[in-house]
């Protein structure tokens, strides 16, 4: 994957250069593309995601992205819901997801492949978001759980998934039955990773794990657990 960035104004952008050279039909990134307003009024918005920033579905040519803004949580969000630091265009957390991001789809690993991350400066502080491509038909786990859909099988392979993630090194320090997306062949997928890092081995493991548990527990599904681990701990396919 090729990435690239520009400025236009306060507005700083990295793109996947080559995707969006082929794409077909693709809209143009540019500073309207990362803002939700823009898409509501062209009448491109084709569905919502519940959650903290309201991630929006949207119809771009042969395929859909996901319009991720960034918002804070927890008490800071009282200060400020949507703005942070600014301490430098690649310390941003959209152009570091972004990267990182890049960097597992280039590995092969099963995540959305990334399109744009955007950043507005705002004098000592910025605005961001990220745009994703939409994985068709795909359910979150915790939606699987919640149907009593989700068998031994799949949550073995939730449990494989997980582990080449950090046999690459990958610490997501928000591993939840929202972020593990169920494809319609029973594939998993993992997205939101921001915040997170490429890491030598450590505790962090058993962090992600147990952050997992705890997720599920929510969802009245912590026996699923069990599987997911059988699956985590099984020699990797030849």
């Amino acid at each position: 994957m090729r990435l690239a960035t520009y400025r236009t104004g306060k507005v700083f952008i990295l793109y996947d250069a080559d995707s969006l050279c082929d794409a077909d039909g693709a809209p143009q990134i540019g500073p309207h593309s990362l803002d939700p307003d823009h898409w509501r009024r062209s009448g491109r918005v084709v569905g919502e995601a519940p959650g903290r920033g309201a991630s929006l579905f949207l119809e771009a040519g042969a395929e859909q992205w996901v319009l991720r803004p960034y918002r804070r949580g927890g008490l800071v969000a009282r200060l400020s819901e949507a703005r942070y630091l600014w301490t430098g265009r690649e310390r941003t957390r959209a152009f570091r997801e972004m990267r990182l991001t890049a960097e597992l789809f280039d590995l092969g690993l099963p995540v959305p492949r990334p399109v744009a991350a955007g950043v507005t400066r705002h004098g000592l502080t910025y605005e961001a978001a990220l745009l994703t491509v939409r994985l068709p038909g795909a359910q979150a786990l915790a939606e699987r759980l919640a149907s009593g859909e989700a068998d031994a099988a799949l949550l073995r392979e939730v449990g494989r998934t997980v582990r080449r993630f950090h046999d690459a090194g990958l610490d997501h320090v928000d591993l939840n039955a929202r972020n593990l997306l169920v494809a319609p062949d029973d594939g998993i997928w993992l997205i939101d990773l921001d915040r997170c890092r490429r890491r030598p081995p450590g505790a962090w493991r058993e962090a992600n794990l147990d952050r997992l548990a705890r997720s599920l527990v929510k969802f009245d599904a912590g026996a699923a657990m069990g599987d997911i681990r059988q699956g985590y701990s099984a020699p990797a396919p030849a």
